[in-house]
């Protein structure tokens, strides 16, 4: 399809099928460029390479600007947002965790992946095990500039427990706890027949929870991006 846009934002997507994300920005409403790496299972396999080289997003953003500037027609980069579904956060938390990044992250959607350990190792919170929080600073730092305004922020997670390391309702709540907020129950359909049971806002900070403990309730989350890549992009 030819592009005859001046701008557009590019979402850079990690974890799952590289079709989904680029089925999800081409259904939206708005134009977009998106890019998407799907490196395997385990949040390691995706924030070991950020954490190995501190320069490697300004690289792989230099990258994607050259690869976009051979395209007749395309459009220049304007917002510059990070997506991850399940382990793909290990890799966004790796970018927001450096300040020299921050500039170059205009906001940020984790589809049902935000996850941390417990302390002692694999000790649930019923166990008197607790979370370690340091998995979840760099979350909650982007969170309070969601929250106030600077950056976009959105949370999605499902109901699943998995048992040796913190579920995405656990961090979430933390998270929650962290900016002193409390969820708003509410009763509502989302993508793919997929259920809503809370909505938190403050600021452009926003979390979803719904309704699922299974695998295919968390694949439900990341077939339905298109509906959160909409939310993440919104004016």
């Amino acid at each position: 399809r030819a592009l005859t846009i001046d701008a557009a934002p590019l979402v850079l997507h990690f974890m799952g099928a590289t079709w989904v994300p680029q089925h999800a920005i081409a259904s939206l409403t708005r134009p977009a460029i998106v890019a998407a790496a799907d490196l395997g299972g385990g949040s390691s396999t995706y924030s070991r390479p950020f954490a190995a080289d501190t320069l490697l997003y300004q690289h792989l953003l230099d990258t994607l600007r050259a690869r976009i500037a051979q395209v007749t027609g395309a459009p220049r980069i304007e917002g510059i947002y990070l997506t991850g579904w399940s382990a793909g956060y290990g890799a966004i938390r790796e970018i927001v965790r450096r300040q020299h990044n921050l500039a170059r992250v205009d906001g940020v959607l984790l589809i049902d992946g935000i996850h941390t350990g417990y302390i002692p190792d694999r000790t649930p919170l019923a166990d008197s095990g607790v979370l370690d929080t340091a998995g979840l600073a760099p979350f909650a730092d982007f969170a309070r500039l969601a929250a106030a305004g600077s950056k976009r922020f959105v949370v999605t997670h499902s109901e699943i427990f998995p048992g040796t390391f913190a579920s995405t309702t656990e961090c979430s709540d933390w998270l929650l706890g962290t900016l002193g907020l409390t969820r708003t129950p509410v009763l509502e359909w989302g993508p793919l027949g997929t259920q809503l049971l809370s909505r938190t806002t403050k600021g452009r900070f926003e979390v979803l929870g719904f309704a699922g403990n299974s695998a295919p309730d968390h694949v439900d989350q990341f077939h339905g991006m298109a509906v959160f890549v909409e939310r993440l992009l919104a004016p």
